[in-house]
């Protein structure tokens, strides 16, 4: 297998002085986030942006600088020594996650691009390190495959394996119980990735996490009958890290479509606090039609985000990746954050009905979310679709989990 740092990687050794040129370009035409200025927290993109059309990038975003304001949340929680950023109790106390035995014999998959050749140790120690019950090939817990689902795996390549790393570690904490099907493309475009979804589909797994994106095209609706209809499977999607704007395949009107917030601990009743991440992505696709569920009144067709979790990178979650030089213990944010965490609420909450749209469930249940108020991606019109507000908005949908009844159905 070739051994290959992606040009961000490479980027995250370099002097602090060059840290400034390897930032998302998205992020760079936009602005920094506002919350990641105001903690001086520098990130690098995990995955290089694409060059091509209707090739994809993984939505990972890797602390190099600044103090994260999760730092010591772990360690407040389990009074014992922890990695910088939230965790696994963390996780589930601010979005009322059971942690007992729910999840137990669901699979929840993950797709992504290339091979982590690491990831089933870099797992291992992420759940040893938070007393999470073991994971692994030999237990059953863990799988890892190609495309196609054969032992025969692609290239390796050290950017998307960060992005493998913080899917696994992210479906870990919310789901301790979950197993794991890791499906890995062999190469980041659309076809090959969504052949990788098809594939989990048909190995059983019905909770499928997909931690990518990139611009919309003509052939977005042929994509959705190719690779994301699949009645009674929660597919979930990042929304994106550039801000307001919307990406595909978060914008199918199959998957649940994911955005971010930052999210803070607080001593009001809950305990913390939400407020729309101002680099989560959102808006109205151009090509999707809108689903019969989704009734907002602001875009003609499919609006992005349905709901949300946490992304922001200045209050962003440990993660444990050594592949390609990386150190082990690393921080991480980006709504490639907040999809597979919702995937794993997703099969928290049990198995979707036949033949239904998972994506819908939440409509149906809003009042089982916590409703994000505040922040905002960008300036647009009408102002919901990239402004926090009351009811839905675009930048964090519905909301975020307040336990798992709104994912169920």
């Amino acid at each position: 297998m070739r051994r290959s740092l992606s040009p961000t990687a490479l980027a995250a050794t370099l002097a602090a002085a060059a840290l400034a040129l390897a930032t998302p370009l998205a992020q760079a035409a936009a602005g920094p986030s506002a919350a990641a200025s105001a903690a001086h927290v520098t990130t690098v993109r995990s995955c290089a942006a694409p060059t091509h059309k209707d090739v994809m990038a993984c939505k990972a975003l890797k602390v190099t600088g600044g103090t994260v304001k999760s730092a010591d949340a772990e360690r407040a929680l389990t009074a014992a020594a922890a990695p910088s950023g939230y965790g696994p109790a963390s996780i589930q106390s601010a979005y009322k996650l059971p942690s007992s035995t729910a999840g137990s014999g669901r699979t929840v998959a993950i797709v992504d691009a290339y091979d982590d050749p690491n990831a089933a140790a870099d797992l291992a120690k992420y759940r040893s390190q938070y007393g999470l019950p073991a994971c692994t090939v030999a237990n059953g817990c863990f799988k890892k495959v190609g495309q196609t689902g054969t032992s025969t795996l692609p290239g390796a390549d050290a950017g998307w394996a960060e992005e493998i790393s913080l899917d696994l570690d992210m479906v870990s904490a919310a789901c301790p119980n979950c197993k794991i099907l890791l499906v890995e493309a062999k190469s980041a475009s659309m076809a090959n990735l969504g052949t990788a979804v098809n594939t989990a589909v048909s190995l059983g797994a019905q909770y499928v996490s997909n931690s990518y994106g990139g611009g919309e095209s003509s052939s977005d609706t042929s994509y959705d009958t190719k690779y994301f209809n699949h009645p009674g499977v929660a597919i979930t999607v990042s929304s994106g890290d550039g801000g307001y704007g919307t990406e595909y395949p978060a914008a199918s009107r199959y998957v649940t479509a994911v955005g971010g917030t930052s999210l803070n601990s607080a001593s009001n009743s809950r305990g913390w606090t939400e407020s729309a991440w101002s680099d989560a992505g959102s808006g109205c696709s151009g090509y999707d039609a809108k689903p019969s569920w989704q009734k907002d009144t602001g875009c003609a067709k499919r609006t992005v985000a349905d709901v949300s979790a946490v992304a922001d990178p200045a209050t962003g979650v440990a993660v444990y990746d050594t592949y390609g030089g990386d150190p082990g213990w690393e921080v991480f944010g980006g709504t490639s954050a907040s999809a597979p965490l919702i995937a794993a609420v997703y099969a928290l909450a049990g198995t979707p009905s036949s033949g239904s749209t998972p994506a819908s469930f939440p409509y149906a249940h809003t009042g089982s979310l916590n409703d994000v108020t505040g922040g905002s991606n960008g300036s647009c019109s009408p102002a919901y679709l990239c402004k926090g507000g009351s009811g839905y908005d675009g930048p964090t949908g519905l909301g975020t989990p307040n336990g798992t009844a709104a994912f169920t159905g």
